[in-house]
């Protein structure tokens, strides 16, 4: 992992990334000290990290960029304390190992929102469970009580997702779909399987990002408050 730098200056908070991690924190402190606006860069061996603290009440992992960039600029953690992360994408060691660190220390729940497809749940399974390709995976770079707050099959008609933003389910979707239906980090949470065995029966997905048809700041004023607001998470 190469060393964290900060890419945004927040008021008495600090945003940092590295080439596939981007997280911001609320009055986190780096051995005893607590960072400043500009923050202190994170050092590449991140088991060497010592004394981490933070006022966070969780942690919201996020699948992508963009609606990440949206909570940093709505300053969504200062009205819900929280640590935002996201690897845009599917993560690498650095960032599950920072994932499992942090959630292992600060004792706080990992909230998800990803995309509503297949490949928005596979991505959890390798912060969850690995990667199949990484057979040496160890303990640190897992994070197995993983929550899924979102975007979920079920909130496509629970919050009146317009036609539009629906997107059909590819032949290839489908066939992830069901293949992910024999995974175990599925199979051992009834909710889980369920939404996902909706997701395949109605053959559709949409993006975090279709959410903004209700506006450029829904995901940050209204859909994740009432999700948090009611504990709507799996």
């Amino acid at each position: 992992m190469s060393v964290l730098v900060p890419v945004l200056y927040l008021p008495s908070e600090s945003c940092l990334c590295s080439q596939s991690t981007m997280f911001f924190i609320s009055a986190m402190y780096y051995k005893g000290t607590k960072m400043g606006v500009g923050g202190k860069a994170i050092p590449p061996y991140i088991d060497k990290i010592e004394n981490i603290q933070s006022d966070a009440e969780f942690i919201l992992l996020v699948e992508k960029e963009a609606a990440y960039m949206r909570m940093a600029e709505d300053r969504f953690y200062q009205k819900y304390p929280c640590i935002v992360i996201t690897a845009k994408g599917q993560p690498d060691v650095a960032s599950r190992m920072f994932l499992s660190r942090i959630a292992s220390e600060l004792q706080i729940p990992v909230l998800a929102l990803v995309d509503s497809d297949p490949y928005g749940l596979k991505i959890l399974s390798v912060y969850m469970s690995g990667s199949k390709n990484m057979s040496y995976d160890s303990a640190s770079l897992t994070t197995p009580d993983i929550k899924w707050l979102g975007l979920r099959p079920s909130d496509l008609n629970r919050y009146d997702l317009p036609e539009q933003c629906r997107l059909k389910m590819t032949d290839n979707d489908i066939k992830t779909g069901k293949e992910l239906l024999q995974e175990s980090f599925i199979m051992k949470n009834p909710e889980w399987m369920k939404e996902l065995q909706k997701m395949v029966k109605t053959k559709e997905k949409a993006e975090i990002q279709a959410l903004s048809s209700f506006g450029f700041q829904y995901v940050t004023e209204e859909y994740l408050p009432r999700k948090l607001r009611e504990g709507d998470w799996i």
